[in-house]
């Protein structure tokens, strides 16, 4: 089995934390650090760990902020040309997931001097990410913040521009949620507007994901927003809006449909057959549509289907999967099989029994159909 994802925080690593940070301040008590930030560590999860490092570090830094802002300063990897965010913590310095645990503390105790903390936010995110860190000055102090955001759009490092949009997140997952971005989005809007046709996908991507999490709170705001930036759009932003709108497509949102091109369908389905009608558990349901173009021109189209999981209470849970896009040509037909598979996941667990398997195009059910899913006799929850 591979390594739970938890063990990046590990003995090993506080301990080179440790090294760092008794480099940088000699008055620094790297056995008490050590011995605090890996207690009982193998207990805790992914995000109690870093906590606890954090509370360590709270403890065996000094006082003073701008003290133990130049120990963490200190400690960091020196940029030498390369992308320091793929490396991990070594002899050199501090990087990687390290860096998770430094951004809290930065939260927690930099909020008096945000000039400061800024800017070691801004050193820090250029070797993992302060998309967690940055978050508690959004909260505390969104109107200062959001101006030094501002002109991270136009710094050269992509990992600084790549904060502006991800650490603005309304839903970021792991983190904080930011309840004023929640209900009123509009804040963030200029600074995604100016990464919008930023050179980096990495950067772009990010701004997509923003715009996802905004979506699920105000779909109507982010359909004009799709509209607006698609005139004229080149490539990359064309991509970037259809990912930005992926939780709308799913859902058949009728103005996000329409700003990407796909009306209401006028299709049939023919044909809708199940190869598997019973599915046993690490197996896959097989199976094939045929739809009928009922148009006397060319039509974009989205196919999805839902699977509606069966649930212990014997009620189901609909789950829209993405399939495939295409044109569709006048009184055309279009055959397709896809081949589902039923596998162990870390965010499902499955029962057994009857599930339904329900095909949609541009968001709109066109049919469904039944099927058994068998499981082992013996099911072990995944956690």
């Amino acid at each position: 089995m591979p390594e739970p994802f938890k063990n990046v925080f590990n003995t090993q690593l506080i301990s080179k934390m440790g090294n760092h940070f008794q480099k940088a301040w000699s008055g620094f008590d790297r056995h008490a650090f050590i011995e605090a930030a890996a207690d009982q560590l193998e207990t805790l999860e992914l995000k109690a760990r870093s906590e606890q490092i954090t509370q360590a570090m709270c403890v065996h830094f000094p006082d003073d902020f701008g003290h133990a802002a130049e120990i963490m300063l200190s400690s960091l990897m020196p940029e030498d040309g390369e992308d320091l965010s793929t490396l991990p913590t070594n002899e050199k310095g501090v990087s990687g997931w390290a860096i998770m645990p430094m951004t809290h503390y930065v939260g927690l105790r930099g909020m008096a001097n945000l000039d400061l903390s800024m800017r070691v936010l801004k050193e820090m995110t250029k070797r993992f990410s302060s998309e967690f860190g940055v978050r508690f000055f959004l909260l505390e102090k969104q109107d200062e913040t959001l101006p030094v955001l501002m002109d991270w759009t136009k710094d050269p490092d992509e990992h600084v521009r790549r904060l502006v949009s991800e650490g603005t997140r309304p839903r970021l997952p792991w983190a904080m949620q930011l309840p004023a971005f929640i209900k009123d989005p509009a804040p963030i809007l200029p600074l995604l507007e100016a990464l919008r046709d930023d050179a980096s996908e990495y950067v772009r991507r990010s701004v997509a994901n923003n715009l996802n999490d905004i979506a699920k709170d105000h779909p109507d705001l982010v359909a004009g927003i799709a509209e607006k930036w698609l005139a004229g759009a080149s490539k990359n932003r064309k991509k970037l809006v259809r990912h930005a709108c992926r939780t709308l497509i799913k859902q058949g949102h009728p103005a996000t449909l329409k700003a990407l091109g796909y009306a209401p369908p006028k299709v049939t389905l023919e044909h809708l057959h199940l190869k598997t009608p019973v599915v046993y558990f690490k197996e896959a349901l097989v199976f094939e549509i045929m739809l009928r173009s009922k148009a006397n021109a060319g039509q974009n189209l989205i196919i999805d289907y839902v699977i509606h999981h069966q649930k212990a209470n014997g009620r189901t849970s609909p789950k829209v999967f993405k399939w495939k896009t295409l044109t569709l040509h006048a009184e055309a037909e279009h055959r397709a099989t896809k081949k589902h598979p039923f596998k162990p996941i870390t965010t499902r667990v499955y029962y057994p029994g009857l599930h339904r398997l329900e095909i949609l195009v541009n968001g709109e059910p066109l049919g469904g159909i039944h099927f058994e899913l068998i499981m082992p006799a013996r099911q072990v929850k995944l956690s």
